[in-house]
């Protein structure tokens, strides 16, 4: 098994705080996922994360208008700078504070950078596109000048047309104009008269008005006039003009949201657009200059925290933090572009679906959702439960999905109409944690910690069958054979138990162990199981023999990471020491652990050896990311990271306690809470080539198959892109497709690939040594999902299973991830072909009942059809009608 996983998405999650940013040409949305970067293409109906990862939380992202340089810099000021189209990071620099405004210049020679009440401008680290020699820079970071004046936070920072000049809004109740460079007769200008922090400001399209807006809703509009008693500037004289001339008010504007806070703007200078984000959910579309009101929509039932318009002013972005919305809209059409929201509590398990399509995640917010591994969105969202829900199963190859819940009830839902068509209950209250499927879908389990007893319903009649009794503790984890023969239950007395509950006889020998047992997971052949117990052992057992094989010690593997009111070193932590999740590799040859602590480990289940140690995260905003802690942060009041400053602040919205009477006693009401990191849940691809954690940060996707990497093989100095194609030219496709699987390049890979003519594919596979017969299946299985060549992909996949047929099933052990990728790429196509007819089904048997037009002896002829409908029409004729290629 391939054990080179590297990260590749996040799922779950799509806006925590900062700044939202479109990309130049407007079809790509980034956001700020905690201490990462995600990238939404609205056009393709894709996302992807950019795989670094800062220290802290992302405060604010800034992108180059050429839109090759990202930079982004975390709550501590610590920057990264990321070459984007390449998704690289080059640099990483410290700020030294918090930033709370940063911006590109247009022409991209410049950034600004909010820090506290200063504004300091930096020179943009040089590419070699910018130089014409293609030089670099040997400092990448140079700072070109500092600008003083404000009293309080900078709120933003706008750079003119020509970036000259930069306009700058503050929480001192003034905005003020500066100049990038010294310039004769040139002041730095201050504009006052708002009544509360000024939250924008901006420049009109000509550069001849000023905008700015406030929290309290008041919206002024700049002009360049006169001075009061001063006669008319002399043209030809800039020193006597701005001497005799300043920025004044010429309207003010007001908006009525029932005492709602403006908590976010944005501009379109272009089309004159304006859009508010108000602290009540709803956000406001005007017209500029006269403020006309165009539209007004309730969006959230919290903060509306940021918004931002694409470059063409039709789509507008809006992030709500508190509930980790994100949404894109089309205010033209009045239509979502994008609606998503990640699960704004803790993830408790995930599962995937048998094609490895679909992601379930259930967490405490009594939410159930389906996730598109291929996409990275939530396509369905399912809230008939009304407390957390603790587990979930497939069953019926993947076409219903059972969850439990402390609700007491355990729900079936149908995943082709999505909705929930049965429901199960237990006689007594039961606040249920653990669910196990049959896999035929005939039989459902649960278990709870209020019980002793594994209830078993039948899913067709919806009664209560049995109650398996025997556990002297409460059942913390079920789990089915894959084959479907028996169930196992693991309880905090120290036993695991295998039922045989489709025999006569129900008892059940259990399957002593030294302490409370917390996860149980089948291997796929159903032949052995592992568990975890409460003092980090794992242990494996053979279910015929019911003996113990194996046993692995993973406290010291399990462990890291501190917790910021921990007393004892992460060494000496023992909530961190064990595995809460654990699940086989698809061909059941390695185990993958989480738990509490920051660390996923891989472990090969014939040495015992530890494999791979996968950090969760690097997050220092979250606890347990840290192995020691900074004596410099015990104050007298406690951990510097635990004070709430929220009294302090200057704002009388940001002093408001809001936490309900009763919740927090004591001192406690002082402090703060922190998310602690860990692994709830994890889960393999069942195509073998990706696996999935449930973190606090969201779902962590790893993934072997990583398109950017550059991993050649067996390559020489002759082998190049350059003679690969030269070798395709000269119609030596064999060679060309071997030299291209050598270097391993997917645009080369692809370019022969399509290449070939289709006569010449069954020669081309009939002589391909059998080392390259992997990385073509699962090249052609990635390229039927991603290219529109239907037939072309196919007859590759008929000639590769023809001619290898007997080697594929000989070493089925060894292409079983390919295959499995293969098998996936048909039957979406075979789910795309039914639907498309599905959805023709009309059309064609209009199609089919026309007359035709025959010509013979040049005379035309119209010959009616002799069947009804294509139904007929398939019947009558024992041809197979295909999509065909003329020779």
């Amino acid at each position: 098994m391939k054990t080179e996983f590297k990260f590749s998405n996040l799922l779950g999650t799509v806006y925590c705080k900062g700044n939202l940013l479109f990309t130049p040409d407007g079809t790509c949305l980034l956001s700020p996922v905690g201490n990462r970067v995600s990238v939404f293409d609205l056009v393709n109906d894709k996302s992807y994360t950019l795989p670094f990862a800062h220290r802290k939380n992302i405060c604010r992202i800034s992108l180059s208008p050429a839109g090759n340089l990202l930079l982004s810099v975390d709550d501590d000021g610590r920057a990264i700078l990321t070459n984007y189209p390449r998704r690289l990071a080059i640099h990483h620099f410290s700020l030294k504070a918090p930033v709370s405004a940063l911006t590109f210049s247009p022409s991209g020679r410049h950034f600004a950078v909010g820090i506290g009440r200063h504004i300091e401008i930096w020179h943009t680290p040089s590419t070699p596109e910018s130089n014409t020699d293609g030089a670099l820079d040997f400092a990448p970071f140079v700072r070109h000048r500092v600008l003083t004046g404000h009293f309080d936070v900078l709120r933003s920072i706008e750079w003119s047309s020509d970036s000259r000049f930069i306009l700058s809004a503050s929480r001192d109740l003034t905005a003020r104009i500066w100049s990038l460079d010294p310039e004769e007769g040139f002041v730095p200008t201050t504009l006052a008269g708002h009544r509360e922090a000024v939250v924008e400001a901006w420049f009109s399209k000509d550069q001849e008005t000023i905008y700015t807006i406030s929290q309290d809703g008041a919206l002024f509009q700049w002009a360049y006039l006169t001075k009061p008693n001063h006669d008319e500037p002399i043209p030809d004289s800039e020193y006597d003009m701005n001497a005799t001339m300043q920025w004044t008010i010429i309207k003010r504007h007001y908006f009525m949201q029932n005492n709602a806070k403006v908590n976010c703007a944005a501009f379109h200078g272009g089309s004159g657009l304006l859009v508010t984000g108000f602290s009540n959910g709803v956000f406001g579309l005007y017209e500029l200059p006269d403020c006309n009101m165009i539209h007004t929509l309730s969006i959230s039932q919290k903060d509306i925290d940021f918004v931002s318009i694409n470059t063409s002013g039709e789509w507008l972005a809006f992030g709500a933090a508190k509930l980790g919305q994100l949404l894109v809209w089309e205010w033209q059409s009045e239509s979502y572009i994008l609606k998503q929201q990640g699960h704004h509590d803790s993830i408790n398990d995930l599962v995937y679906s048998p094609d490895g399509q679909r992601i379930v995640t259930t967490a405490d917010d009594g939410k159930v959702k389906l996730w598109d591994t291929n996409s990275g969105f939530c396509i369905a969202t399912f809230t008939e439960h009304t407390s957390g829900v603790t587990a979930c199963q497939f069953a019926k190859r993947g076409n219903v999905l059972f969850t439990a819940s402390l609700d007491g009830s355990i729900r079936a839902w149908d995943l082709t109409r999505y909705r929930n068509f049965k429901t199960f209950t237990a006689p007594t209250r039961l606040s249920f944690t653990s669910i196990a499927v049959d896999p035929s879908g005939e039989v459902v389990c649960a278990g709870s910690l209020d019980s002793f007893d594994v209830q078993v319903w039948s899913v067709q009649t919806g009664q209560l069958l049995d109650q398996l009794s025997g556990h002297e503790g409460p059942i913390s984890t079920l789990a089915f054979s894959p084959n479907g023969g028996a169930v196992v239950s693991g309880s905090w007395d120290h036993t695991v138990r295998i039922w045989s509950i489709f025999t006569r006889t129900q008892t059940s020998e259990p399957l002593q162990l030294q302490a409370d047992v917390l996860c149980i997971a089948y291997r796929p052949d159903s032949k052995q199981i592992a568990v975890s117990t409460l003092d980090g052992q794992l242990t494996f057992w053979a279910v015929s023999e019911a003996s113990q094989e194996k046993a692995v010690n993973g406290r010291r593997d399990a462990s890291g990471g501190r917790k910021v009111t921990d007393r004892r070193t992460a060494a000496n932590s023992a909530g961190t020491k064990s595995f809460n999740a654990v699940t086989y590799s698809t061909d059941g040859t390695c185990v993958l652990a989480g738990g509490n602590g920051k660390y996923i480990c891989l472990y090969d289940v014939q040495s015992g050896t530890l494999v791979k140690k996968f950090t969760v995260s690097v997050n220092l905003s979250f606890d347990g990311t840290q192995e020691f802690l900074n004596s410099r942060n015990l104050t007298e009041a406690g951990r510097a990271g635990l004070l709430d400053d929220q009294a302090d602040a200057s704002d009388l919205e940001e002093r408001i306690d809001r936490t309900l009477p009763g919740t927090v006693r004591g001192a406690g009401r002082t402090t703060v809470s922190r998310p602690q990191i860990r692994v709830p849940a994890l889960a393999f691809c069942p195509t073998g080539q990706s696996f999935c954690a449930a973190t606090t940060e969201g779902l962590l996707v790893y993934s072997t198959n990583l398109s950017l990497s550059f991993d050649p093989f067996d390559l020489d100095i002759l082998v190049t892109p350059s003679s690969a194609l030269q070798t395709l030219a000269d119609h030596d496709y064999l060679r060309a497709i071997v030299m291209a699987f050598r270097l391993n390049e997917r645009s080369v890979i692809r370019r022969i690939y399509e290449g070939i003519p289709v006569a010449d594919i069954v020669f081309v596979v009939r002589d391909l040594p059998t080392v390259y017969l992997a990385s073509i299946l699962r090249f052609v299985a990635h390229a039927t999902e991603q290219t529109p060549h239907l037939e072309f992909n196919l007859l590759w996949i008929k000639a590769l299973l023809t001619i290898h047929g007997r080697s594929l099933r000989d070493n089925a052990g060894n292409f079983s991830d390919e295959l499995r990728t293969l098998h996936r790429a048909i039957g979406r196509i075979q789910a795309d072909l039914a639907t498309m007819a599905d959805e023709n089904i009309y059309t064609l048997d209009y199609v089919l009942s026309q007359p035709t037009v025959r010509r013979k002896d040049d005379v035309l002829t119209v010959v009616k059809p002799e069947v009804n409908s294509h139904r007929d029409a398939l019947d009558a004729s024992d041809d197979w009608i295909g999509f065909g290629i003329d020779d």
